[in-house]
């Protein structure tokens, strides 16, 4: 890879949950102002996290969020939304990458120049910083849902199925931003759970 190019990292966070968005972020670092100690965001403390997200923001050449809905998860299954969200991030950078480097082991079918890295999100620090950005960002809204629907815990869980979100689907039903398609809400529905 040459030196000076312009490379963005892109990352996703949100695949296991079963609630919300699945989020994605690009990033093209500032060669000129090097951030130090980036990693991958589960490596990191939630005030680390916050610290990196404000600098990153600030420092690197430029970023966006994409995301892909639970009625696009629905439609398209988790993979090919996420690969969709992905595209939609490096989209929004206003200033377009030259070369794409996607944390995991695929890229998707898109126009840009790219490589999978499989955890490049501890190795790349675009990556690392996209990874940052997606999970804050994600973590974020799961918090403003857990405001809306407050026995459902999201700003604990932040959507993953654990025992405490299970016992609640079943008891409670769904919610609208539930992924229909995934099982553990498929079955609270068959349960006689509605939305």
């Amino acid at each position: 890879m040459q030196k000076n190019r312009l490379i963005a990292g892109v990352d996703e966070v949100g695949r296991g949950p079963l609630v919300g968005d699945v989020v994605t972020a690009a990033v093209i670092l500032d060669p000129r102002y090097p951030i130090d100690g980036l990693t991958d965001s589960k490596a990191l403390s939630e005030k680390k996290r916050q610290y990196f997200f404000a600098l990153i923001k600030e420092k690197a050449l430029c970023w966006a969020i994409g995301r892909a809905s639970p009625a696009e998860i629905d439609r398209l299954n988790i993979l090919h939304a996420t690969m969709l969200a992905m595209e939609r991030a490096v989209e929004g950078l206003f200033i377009q990458p030259e070369h794409v480097l996607v944390d995991g082991n695929r890229c998707p079918k898109w126009r840009y120049s790219s490589e999978a890295i499989v955890k490049g999100d501890g190795l790349i620090p675009a990556i690392s910083a996209a990874s940052i950005l997606a999970k804050v960002t994600r973590d974020t809204e799961m918090t403003e849902l857990s405001k809306r629907y407050p026995d459902y815990g999201f700003d604990r869980h932040k959507g993953y199925p654990t025992a405490a979100h299970l016992q609640c689907l079943a008891e409670r039903g769904p919610i609208p931003e539930h992924r229909l398609s995934f099982k553990p809400v498929q079955q609270a529905l068959k349960n006689g759970r509605t939305i």
